[in-house]
């Protein structure tokens, strides 16, 4: 399955429908497009939602660092778009994505592995690459 992007004025038009919070974000769940896996949470503002729209290369906003951050950019681990899908109330986007590797920055699969248990919290799984391998720290 291979991501189309629509014309810039459809995109313009889609994007005037999201209800962007006040700091000018909206919640964006990456979801493998075939396995319905979870792979992370992250934030997107009006210009990175309009990026991963034009260009199929997921693109999130670093509340962190205050910028455009182009997934995979310093990792190698690329999203790439399948299909982007508003929620009911146009505050939510679920990116249905092709991940390339790892999502998470801790080298694992994805984000969602501390299961909250009457114990406290268990690790489900084990990074499969080490965060000084994915960015050379």
């Amino acid at each position: 399955m291979t991501y189309q992007p629509p014309s810039q004025s459809t995109i313009d038009t889609m994007l005037d429908q999201v209800r962007f919070d006040a700091n000018g974000l909206i919640a964006a769940l990456a979801q493998q497009h075939d396995t319905g896996e979870n792979l992370m949470l992250a934030w997107m503002n009006r210009e990175a939602f309009a990026e991963t729209l034009t260009t199929g290369r997921v693109c999130y906003w670093s509340r962190s660092r205050n910028t455009l951050w182009r997934k995979g950019e310093t990792s190698g681990q690329q999203q790439t778009l399948i299909e982007a899908r508003l929620d009911c109330d146009g505050d939510a986007v679920l990116l249905l994505v092709h991940q390339k590797g790892v999502a998470c920055h801790t080298g694992r699969r994805n984000c969602f592995y501390k299961s909250m248990t009457p114990n406290g919290l268990v690790n489900t799984t084990e990074p499969q690459i080490s965060p000084e391998t994915l960015y050379g720290a």
